[in-house]
């Protein structure tokens, strides 16, 4: 599977052990930077380039990674296709996938050591959408706001 993959400087070192990870495990890996440890450096350029990538090539996933992971979902959040999950726990890393069709796994880096972020990403990957069809309107409705910007109908 090829991924995608966007950090600043505190994501640094855990994007690059994904990377190194993602290929011994015969997945393509696409490094959107950043490329070299700079920390005065923004998570914004590289995040949303990998954001980008995923949502413009179907089938592919996304990892962006910061220090606590929510700038980076914000921000990958704003790319149209993008469903960015700020994954904590094996839990939501399988949930984000299974009910939401995340496409994107957000991670902090300060927040996990390398062996249980690496085991989010493994998870995250190898979890396939449900498409039950209460998950599959709900992924419709978000998708219908974001490309008219009219709210849903409220129940009843």
């Amino acid at each position: 599977m090829r991924v995608f993959l966007g950090c600043d400087h505190a994501g640094f070192e855990l994007k690059e052990h994904l990377l190194s990870w993602l290929k011994e495990n015969g997945h393509d890996a696409v490094d959107c930077g950043a490329f070299e440890y700079d920390a005065a450096d923004d998570y914004p350029p590289f995040v949303l380039r990998a954001a980008e990538r995923t949502a413009a090539e179907p089938g592919t996933l996304g990892i962006v990674v910061g220090g606590s992971g929510n700038g980076e979902a914000i921000a990958a959040n704003k790319v149209a296709g993008v469903r960015a999950a700020l994954v904590w726990s094996e839990a939501t890393a399988t949930l984000a996938r299974e009910h939401n069709d995340a496409n994107v796994i957000s991670l902090g880096a300060r927040q996990h050591d390398l062996d249980t972020a690496t085991r989010f990403v493994e998870l995250f990957l190898g979890t396939a959408y449900s498409g039950e069809p209460r998950h599959t309107r709900r992924i419709e409705m978000l998708a219908d706001y974001e490309r008219t910007g009219d709210l849903p109908p409220l129940p009843g």
